[in-house]
């Protein structure tokens, strides 16, 4: 399919209509391969934002004025959120809601029958919705100009590298693209293909055999506080090195089209305090609820406590938007704490915080990034959990029995895999990071960088579970 696009892709660099013809048409097979009925919510959303724009109508020459918002503008802007949001709603939080409501009604001694919808979470609907929401709003701020040709708009909706797991694309960054020719050097072609074959690496090497200790930890009892742990430690890898393999792909995909897609990733575990954590994971999500959520409700241009409020209430609702469970409620609650707990106490970090240059400055920055870490995965656990009791019983594990005996599965083919997986990413990624090149790797002496993908293929071939487990996010 890729080969097929990218040949058809490049004959037609220079028609612009028949090259974004061909990707609309690439895009809805590639969705419709998974189940051609759930279309119709892409074309839906397509349809109402694609006309939310037009009836905003705002011309190239009206944006970045600022000027006043009609009652009739904010009606339309309301029915785009109510239509959009009530989409994902009714797919993705129907069911969690009705039950959620039945259970607090329990309560009370109050007996309810709730209406449960039999369907299945369409795949990449949180991602869309969130696509097409950026556009209209941004519309309606009048950041971008209206979109008036239906096909450049319905391809920014289904563009297919990025269409089921992201990065969420921003229309004022896609939608210029897709309206030039494209061409392609052989730099941006080997960029790309890097990405998709470092994406592919990460993903059957890493995170699918990491996995199966993650798995097996969290489908029972850990034995101990020293193996719960090591689970934790083995979905961190695993979650970071499945998501982010996808946008690489992703990114590697549409580069190698003549497409630039936002970066998503940029060394999260090098994190040193919660804020830096989040321009670092999952970019275009924690931007996206930065521009559209956390600002609009103030931002921090209001009080203290109700920046507090801001940053609890953007982060629970980032929480709900990964899961329809009380698990990702509480997930996003702990990152909204941490972040709040951080702006809390920073003015006292500074005021000990090692100057720069002192021989303490390199001690302190690793310590803060261990630390940082730490309490990472502690969000982890959360993420992973089967259940609120899960959390606990891996908690009093590591607080209560740490040193207890190995459960009957773990053996050294498991630890094994788990450190030499640990072991290979933190040394590519602290390459990355003492350079701040991602790409580091395209920079090496071309024997070196033959080396590297030599090593890297034959661990596919050997090691790599291609028909392995789905991408973590395709839930989402």
């Amino acid at each position: 399919f890729f080969a097929l696009s990218l040949v058809v892709n490049y004959l037609l660099r220079r028609r612009i209509t028949a090259r974004n013809t061909y990707n609309f048409i690439a895009s809805y097979y590639f969705y419709g391969c998974w189940d051609w009925r759930f279309l119709s919510l892409i074309v839906f959303s397509t349809v109402v934002d694609y006309c939310t724009g037009l009836i905003l109508n705002v011309s190239p020459e009206e944006v970045g004025q600022g000027t006043g918002n009609s009652g009739r503008r904010k009606a339309v802007i309301l029915v785009s959120l109510v239509v959009n949001l009530g989409l994902l709603g009714v797919f993705k939080y129907f069911n969690f809601f009705a039950e959620s409501a039945t259970a607090f009604m329990a309560m009370f001694g109050l007996e309810a029958n709730p209406v449960l919808l039999r369907i299945v979470l369409p795949v990449g609907i949180s991602f869309y919705t969130f696509q097409t929401l950026s556009y209209t709003i941004d519309v309606y701020r009048r950041d971008i100009p209206t979109e008036r040709n239906l096909l450049t708009f319905a391809l920014y909706v289904s563009f297919f590298p990025q269409l089921v797991a992201g990065p969420i694309e921003r229309a004022k960054h896609l939608l210029p693209q897709l309206k030039v020719e494209r061409k392609v050097s052989w730099s941006e072609f080997g960029t790309g293909a890097y990405l998709i074959f470092w994406g592919l690496f990460k993903k059957t090497v890493i995170a699918d055999n990491v996995a199966t200790v993650c798995n097996n930890t969290f489908g029972g009892d850990p034995g101990s506080g020293l193996y719960a742990l090591l689970g934790i430690y083995a979905f961190a890898i695993q979650i970071y090195c499945d998501f982010s393999a996808y946008s690489d792909i992703a990114r590697g995909t549409a580069k190698c089209l003549g497409y630039d897609l936002m970066l998503n990733f940029n060394l999260p575990y090098f994190a040193t305090n919660p804020s830096d954590f989040w321009r670092r994971w999952h970019i275009s999500l924690s931007t996206w609820l930065r521009d559209y959520l956390y600002i609009a409700l103030g931002g921090n241009r209001v009080g203290t406590t109700r920046n507090y409020f801001n940053l609890m209430t953007t982060m629970v609702l980032g929480g709900l938007w990964h899961g329809a469970s009380w698990i990702f409620v509480i997930w996003g609650a702990y990152h909204g704490a941490l972040l709040c707990g951080h702006r809390l106490i920073e003015p006292y970090i500074r005021r000990i915080r090692p100057a720069e240059g002192s021989p303490l400055a390199g001690p302190w920055h690793v310590a803060s990034i261990v630390f940082y870490f730490h309490l990472t995965c502690g969000s982890w656990l959360l993420f992973r959990a089967e259940s609120v009791g899960q959390v606990g019983t891996f908690l009093k594990a590591i607080f209560g029995n740490f040193f207890g005996p190995a459960p009957s599965w773990m053996n050294f083919t498991y630890l094994a895999t788990l450190a030499a997986s640990a072991a290979f990413l933190f040394a590519v990624q602290f390459a990355q990071y003492r350079s701040r090149d991602l790409n580091i790797v395209l920079r090496l002496p071309v024997p070196a960088r033959a080396v590297f993908y030599a090593g890297c293929f034959l661990a596919i071939v050997i090691f790599g579970r291609i028909h392995g487990n789905a991408f973590i996010y395709f839930q989402f």
